[in-house]
């Protein structure tokens, strides 16, 4: 598909020309990342948001299930379907990345301001495969804390003006991947029984790409 194709079905699904220009520019599933990783990370000063695609563009920064919005709205633009795939982690934040099939295969385009929880190249044969990808380390310190990943969430089931140009918070978005079906990974007497991470392992967490700001929370 052409830039001009892609910038014609971003304003038709609802983005202001500006944010349709810099969607449309994507070529390729790893061009929607690399737009991603030089996004700035949305910390919250203002209290937890959950902005739509267009709102994330404007403001110029994005945490995870934000840049999971704008990845799956640019997916869209190059022929995949808009997907979300969530995360549920045990005492941990759950994590929302947008998967995406080339040839069969699964890949993904996560938003995180960590080393480990991002990318994977589409060589996964399966949504589970995709998933166990991202177990050994999404982590808090030492324990490994991602228990479940949900179906995939097609975001054309819901009206593009309640996720890529609403001007409020997508609260309805993040509530319904949420309430999705969720798939174990673990049981319970498999959790009790994982490694802890070692010391090396855990001091890889300061690694950012942006750095945090004094005073706030660990935002994945």
């Amino acid at each position: 598909m052409s830039y001009p194709q892609r910038l014609r079905l971003a304003r038709q699904r609802g983005l202001a020309l500006p944010y349709a220009r810099a969607l449309a520019r994507l070529r390729s599933p790893q061009a929607i990342q690399d737009f991603l990783v030089d996004l700035p990370q949305n910390f919250e000063p203002d209290g937890d948001t959950a902005r739509s695609v267009q709102s994330t563009l404007a403001a110029g920064c994005a945490h995870c299930i934000e840049g999971a919005l704008v990845a799956a709205f640019a997916l869209w633009l190059q022929g995949h379907p808009p997907l979300l795939l969530d995360f549920s982690a045990h005492q941990d934040m759950d994590h929302v990345i947008a998967p995406f099939q080339i040839a069969g295969k699964w890949g993904a385009i996560s938003k995180t301001n960590y080393i480990c929880l991002r990318w994977r190249d589409p060589v996964y044969a399966s949504v589970r495969e995709l998933a166990m990808s991202y177990f050994h380390e999404y982590a808090k310190g030492p324990r490994k804390t991602l228990r479940s990943y949900s179906r995939p969430f097609d975001l054309r089931t819901v009206p593009t003006a309640r996720w890529v140009n609403l001007p409020t918070d997508c609260w309805e978005i993040a509530d319904r991947i949420t309430a999705a079906r969720h798939y174990e990974i673990v049981t319970p007497a498999e959790a009790r029984r994982l490694r802890h991470r070692d010391p090396v392992e855990v001091r890889s967490d300061r690694l950012t790409v942006f750095p945090i700001p004094a005073g706030k929370k660990r935002r994945l």
